[in-house]
């Protein structure tokens, strides 16, 4: 029966990944097709790589892309630490979990909603759409995705490891800058990671709030998808694909170094 069970799961992810991750492999895999289409491959080529590099409002595209999503990611990360510690320290439940509540909705919010929400909100107060407006926009729906990261890790640290810094004369700050902080790096790193994927896949909520003269990625890839079928969109998921995937592998390496250190400390 056992052996059974396991049969049925290990056909259950190879058909789950399938499903994931053959889409994938079969838009990079004609990237490289030098027939110019996605029914027969001709040849390898990496012409579609080259027109890319040598397109210079592409690359100015991806330079916003990047300062968008490494800015918001930190920004985010600082008010999510500071608002994961906020609600750790409310005592009552009622208000903790309201303001809980009120952290999750941007996360469970259609992204439709979000983005018009915010699209209404920047015309009211009159903030034109563009660099501003784009930054704004994803540092508040990756706010309570940090928040969300940190906010178990703090409650996974004892609170007798706070009394015995106060205890041994340590200030708030020596508390919180040698003591909580080190404790929910790994949540930090986490929140920060997530919030950078986010930024950087997010099309629903950018398309609202970008204007006229600038564009992200995700906006860029579907605007040249309305065009028709072009194995430049190939190339360029490929590598937008590729970056994810470092961002990922390099996530999963410190995480198992920070296990590691915490493994040797406890020793």
């Amino acid at each position: 029966m056992r052996r059974k069970n396991s049969a049925l799961s290990s056909v259950y992810l190879v058909a789950v990944f399938l499903v994931l991750y053959a889409p994938i492999f079969f838009l990079v895999y004609y990237s490289f097709n030098s027939g110019g289409d996605m029914h027969q491959f001709d040849k390898f080529t990496l012409q579609w790589y080259k027109e890319l590099f040598h397109d210079t409002r592409l690359l100015i595209i991806v330079l916003n892309t990047l300062v968008i999503a490494l800015l918001s990611a930190a920004i985010s990360t600082i008010l999510g630490v500071l608002g994961a510690l906020a609600i750790r320290s409310v005592r009552k439940r009622k208000t903790k979990n309201a303001l809980l509540s009120l952290n999750n909705v941007l996360i469970v919010s259609p992204d439709v909603i979000i983005g018009a929400s915010f699209l209404i909100l920047f015309t009211m107060i009159g903030l034109k759409l563009g660099f501003f407006s784009v930054l704004l926009s994803h540092i508040a729906f990756s706010v309570p995705i940090v928040v969300i990261m940190v906010l178990p890790k703090l409650q996974e640290m004892s609170p007798s490891l706070l009394d015995a810094a106060r205890d041994l004369g340590a200030s708030r700050w020596d508390v919180l800058s040698k003591v909580v902080i080190p404790y929910i790096t790994p949540g930090i790193f986490a929140g920060f990671f997530l919030a950078l994927t986010y930024s950087l896949d997010d099309f629903a909520v950018t398309f609202f709030v970008t204007g006229n003269g600038f564009s992200t990625l995700s906006v860029e890839i579907y605007s040249l998808a309305r065009r028709g079928i072009s194995l430049n969109i190939n190339a360029l998921s490929t590598l937008l694909f590729l970056f994810t995937m470092v961002l990922v592998v390099g996530y999963y390496f410190i995480t198992q170094r920070n296990a590691r250190n915490g493994m040797g400390a406890g020793k």
